[in-house]
């Protein structure tokens, strides 16, 4: 089989340039209805998706977050702002994370953003995140292409027919390897911060 790597790594590298984020300003001042979100989700995600027909949102979804402890109830059948940009930080989360460790995450955030007395501004907190991954961008490209080099200079003494298959094979598991260690680290992470449980028992 021959596969064409060099266009395969140009069209990752191109995919990541293009790589952004839903602007705060294109989030609805007024509260919404589900079907509401639902739809305004759709429409911002539709280019991460890998299928057309996979959900970006669906009903169920966001009942399962707030019976989870991930998204703070709705009012009076209505989500906020600040309830939109939770369900963007879980949407990109949950690739990776479990809903317990996403819940353990956010839960500090989602109290103080949904606190009335004295709220933490989440606009500001989402922007200042997306701001420094988009950031991140050329950095990661350098990455994507030093993980594709090193594939390329794999497995020299097999035949070549099976060359390009064992070297696509040996580039997933390059960028594999970063993606486990990462994951380990946020897990790692997340085992150190404080839980909702702990919190409560604390308290008491």
């Amino acid at each position: 089989m021959t596969i064409d790597t060099k266009d395969l790594l140009n069209s990752i590298l191109s995919s990541i340039s293009r790589i952004d984020y839903i602007r705060p300003g294109e989030i609805p001042n007024i509260d919404l209805y589900m079907d509401q979100v639902t739809t305004f989700m759709e429409e911002q995600l539709k280019r991460t998706k890998r299928h057309d027909d996979d959900k970006i949102l669906t009903k169920t979804m966001i009942n399962n977050y707030a019976k989870n402890n991930l998204l703070p109830p709705p009012v009076k059948k209505k989500y906020s702002k600040e309830h939109v940009l939770v369900m963007i930080f879980i949407y990109y989360f949950k690739n990776i994370l479990s809903i317990k460790d996403i819940e353990t995450l956010l839960a500090p955030i989602t109290d103080k953003a949904f606190d009335e007395e004295d709220p933490l501004d989440m606009t500001a907190v989402y922007e200042e995140i997306c701001q420094m991954e988009k950031s991140r961008i050329e950095g990661l490209q350098k990455d994507v292409t030093r993980s594709y080099q090193l594939a390329l200079e794999s497995f020299p003494d097999v035949p070549e027919d099976q060359q390009d298959y064992l070297r696509l094979f040996a580039f997933i598991c390059n960028l594999s390897f970063d993606v486990y260690v990462k994951k380990l680290i946020i897990e790692k992470l997340i085992d150190e911060l404080p839980s909702s449980e702990n919190d409560a028992k604390k308290k008491k």
